[in-house]
């Protein structure tokens, strides 16, 4: 069974957030057919903790706004690798050390991924 609706306007919401605050590589999986405990992984990442901070407190102001409130939240002091467990969705931000060394995309690529749309921009340096 697929991602549901809500899962997909969370990630969607999540990805214009991480996109406003000049997140890279901003990748979501439909990981719902391998995982009972979610729907779909964001990930995004950042050159600079600070940037990391930044983006995931803009990522769980939008997703506030639609309802939706993390049931945990892991890493933020460091800003390193951030986790935000929403239930139906798991946003991953993470430094760009992190993100080449952990290469998420890689362990979840046999996942379809969910398309964002064109206004979620991935800023590279």
């Amino acid at each position: 069974m697929p991602a549901t609706d809500h899962a997909v306007e969370l990630v969607v919401a999540g990805a214009r957030a991480a996109s406003d605050k000049l997140a890279q590589q901003i990748l979501a999986f439909d990981v719902s057919e391998q995982l009972a405990i979610t729907d779909a992984f964001l990930l995004a990442s950042a050159p600079n903790d600070r940037q990391v901070r930044a983006i995931v407190e803009e990522i769980e102001d939008r997703l506030r706004e639609l309802g939706a409130k993390p049931i945990r939240r892991e890493g933020h002091r460091e800003g390193r690798w951030v986790l935000l467990d929403f239930g139906d969705v798991v946003v991953h931000v993470q430094h760009e050390e992190e993100r080449q060394f952990y290469a998420l995309e890689r362990l979840w690529r046999d996942c379809p991924s969910i398309p964002l749309p064109a206004d979620v921009v991935s800023h590279e340096r």
